[in-house]
């Protein structure tokens, strides 16, 4: 078995581990990998540029994720899920169809009030690594998991079911406190919200939604716009207060696509990772 390059913080009481290097001490990776390539041979599937997302994914999801090595995700149960696919010369309509885990990771999501993306971060995903994570809905493993979040206890105070698979309920629980602080003028962007779990697929791609895996909430769609049925984006802007509190607790706006879908928010921590400003609520 290869070396591994990285692994995670443990869990707690697991005793004394070794912190991943900070973007300082890259060096100190960079001699890990000459000894891995000293030892096994060929250099890693993945670029030095990989390296800081994939740290990201796995200090991202510490209860599922235990590192990775040249090659492989490496699952704390001992599952080894590829990286890539060998097929780097893939469309981005061809990734977000069939996109690999290092494909997922790649392009970088632009956290805080103002900040926008060229791309979509967040809108590749790999199914195989969500269906392990929380579950195939399709086989019913999803629902089982799904717990009840009152959204907006003060203003709205409707029940709302999520996936608490990674805490994403307690997460959401924490948003929802925060949002019922916010004046009513902006409350109103967020409530009465479209959904949560929804056993489908996206539109334009044929692959599972994040709702599939009940780990994503659509706000309010009045004043939502989508990228297939525009209706005027800059009259619809969701305030940057209502982002800002989503991103510090681990979820992206798909607002920030260039397909846009304003609406739209999913838990996905590792995309924050690489952004310490906008998540550091919720370190392990």
């Amino acid at each position: 078995m290869p070396p591994t390059l990285t692994l995670s913080p443990p869990l707690r009481g697991e005793g004394i581990h070794h912190p991943l290097p900070a973007c300082g001490e890259r060096a100190g990776v960079r001699g890990l990998a000459l000894a891995a390539f000293l030892l096994v041979g060929p250099a890693p599937a993945f670029a030095w540029a990989d390296e800081a997302a994939l740290d990201a994914l796995v200090r991202a999801y510490p209860e599922q994720l235990a590192g990775y090595d040249s090659s492989y995700l490496i699952w704390r149960d001992g599952t080894r899920m590829p990286l890539s696919d060998r097929q780097p010369d893939k469309s981005f309509e061809e990734m977000l169809r069939h996109g690999s885990i290092l494909d997922q990771v790649r392009l970088p999501y632009p956290a805080g009030a103002g900040a926008a993306s060229r791309g979509d971060p967040g809108r590749v995903r790999n199914r195989a690594f969500f269906d392990k994570m929380y579950g195939d809905c399709w086989r019913g493993e999803v629902a089982p998991r799904l717990v009840p979040v009152a959204w907006l206890p003060q203003s709205w105070g409707h029940i709302i079911r999520v996936t608490s698979v990674n805490g994403v309920a307690a997460r959401l629980a924490e948003v929802s406190a925060e949002l019922d602080t916010l004046p009513a003028a902006v409350q109103h962007f967020v409530y009465p919200p479209a959904g949560t779990y929804n056993c489908r697929t996206v539109v334009d791609t044929g692959e599972p939604s994040m709702h599939s895996w009940g780990a994503a909430i659509d706000i309010n769609p009045a004043y939502a716009d989508y990228w297939l049925r525009p209706r005027g984006r800059a009259t619809n802007t969701i305030p940057a207060e209502i982002v800002d509190i989503f991103e510090r607790h681990g979820f992206i706006w798909g607002g920030k696509w260039w397909h846009y879908d304003t609406m739209h928010f999913e838990y996905r921590p590792e995309q924050l990772k690489l952004s310490p400003l906008h998540y550091s609520s919720r370190e392990p």
